[in-house]
């Protein structure tokens, strides 16, 4: 029996089961393994994946829905690979489509590469943003923070999902409810006893990932940053809005470096739902 062609080869549904078929696949395109991130987009998402007949996955994907169930208000994809022996074939492209149209009407977002820009575009996807990625070990400076931070409680939880959804434009509780376990720091900026912004830090190899990152206002922002900066050893990663001038700038002089642009594209939406003003960081470029 001659082996089918990678494009003939049916299409399905992953489960966390495929963790380490899908770590496999990140590290054959020389992406770090991310485990952590994987388990985590397996088990609050969808994932989509084409299996080698020989070994491994062909390709995989993964899309978070938020809001309704029954009709979701957004589609966030993310972790799109192809096998490099499979590469510059359009599986990348069928597996796609396939989402796409599994998604129906629900308007989608990612984050594109300049590599796999020319193909979200060719499926329709509009650049709406962009974000930059920072990597580094915060220095922290002698001021003293404007605005109060301290650890999220479990009393905080009910508040935190109020304040997301309104910034975010739509239902995110299946992703936030589980930040406590995901993360190692969840923390939460505090005025006149209101909260008026949040934070996480999750481990992802060697760094801890700034996300999701909810304020008020960019002072707000810094205090959340450098309040859990404080409580790592680890370099710190994190992907901004270039909207946010003034946090890019600060984050910069504070040991932080620009690793990578990214374009933050939409799918069937003119442009993101909420308020993109206190939206500074996503949880992960993977699920918008």
């Amino acid at each position: 029996m001659p082996t089918p062609s990678p494009t003939a080869l049916p299409i399905r549904r992953l489960t966390r089961r495929d963790l380490t078929a899908c770590a496999d696949l990140s590290e054959d395109r020389g992406w770090p393994r991310e485990e952590h991130k994987w388990g985590f987009l397996l088990t609050a998402g969808k994932g989509y994946g084409i299996d080698d007949p020989d070994r491994g996955l062909v390709s995989a994907c993964v899309v978070t829905e938020y809001g309704p169930q029954e009709q979701p208000d957004l589609g966030a994809v993310g972790m799109v690979l192809v096998a490099e022996r499979h590469a510059r074939q359009g599986i990348g492209r069928r597996l796609m489509r396939h989402v796409v149209a599994a998604m129906g009407t629900t308007p989608l977002t990612l984050h594109a590469t300049p590599n796999g820009r020319p193909l979200y575009e060719e499926l329709g996807f509009k650049t709406t943003g962009r974000a930059e990625m920072l990597r580094g070990h915060f220095t922290p400076d002698s001021s003293l923070p404007e605005v109060a931070t301290r650890a999220a409680t479990a009393e905080d939880l009910t508040t935190i999902l109020r304040l997301d959804e309104e910034v975010f434009g739509a239902d995110r509780t299946h992703i936030i409810t589980r930040l406590p376990a995901f993360a190692d720091q969840l923390r939460v900026a505090e005025e006149d006893g209101r909260i008026i912004g949040y934070a996480a830090a999750w481990p992802n190899m060697d760094t801890h990932v700034v996300g999701p990152l909810i304020a008020r206002d960019t002072r707000t922002a810094k205090a959340l940053i450098a309040s859990l900066a404080a409580h790592t050893a680890r370099p710190l990663r994190t992907d901004i809005d270039l909207r946010h001038e003034e946090l890019l700038a600060w984050a910069k002089d504070h040991g932080l470096t620009s690793v990578a642009f990214n374009a933050v594209m939409t799918y069937g939406i003119a442009e993101l739902p909420g308020d993109w003003s206190r939206r500074f960081a996503p949880l992960t470029v993977a699920a918008g």
